[in-house]
């Protein structure tokens, strides 16, 4: 009897696990699988910091050029040690909210390849990467929003 509810919880935590997976992989929209940030600032203070940020911590890049698109502002980050491209998106929730995206990475000698923050869906493969991503660039960028959120209180 214990072994019959015991094959049916795992057969029910096994659907659960592969409804989960199924629904991960068909992430929809053009960045689906990135690492999204909710950060209390306008989209156009948060550029103004990420290029304080990018110029102070050497992360500009040569190889691709900050755009905007309909939906997003793209912004690019080279992590110089590491040959390493970043790309990030910035995109406003409200007048006082934006969403800032850890969109995916790259080496900078592949011709292509990008992989997105969280490509794998075993999260300890992407972990490494975001955690780098929150270390060297979203921490600096939300101190510097706390820095002139005291200076305007």
């Amino acid at each position: 009897m214990k072994r019959k509810y015991l094959l049916i919880i795992i057969g029910i935590l096994a659907f659960g696990i592969l409804i989960y997976y199924v629904g991960w992989s068909f992430s929809p929209g053009s960045y689906g699988k990135a690492e999204n940030y909710e950060l209390n600032t306008s989209e156009k203070t948060l550029i103004e910091i990420i290029n304080e940020v990018k110029s102070e911590n050497n992360l500009n890049t040569n190889s691709f050029t900050d755009h905007k698109s309909k939906h997003w502002n793209s912004i690019y980050f080279e992590y110089k040690d590491k040959n390493q491209i970043i790309h990030t998106l910035t995109r406003p929730k409200n007048k006082t909210k934006t969403t800032f995206s850890f969109a995916n990475y790259k080496s900078k000698t592949d011709g292509g390849n990008w992989i997105d923050a969280n490509e794998y869906f075993w999260w300890w493969k992407n972990s490494t990467a975001k955690s780098e991503f929150k270390e060297r660039i979203l921490e600096k960028i939300k101190g510097k929003i706390k820095k002139r959120e005291e200076i305007e209180n």
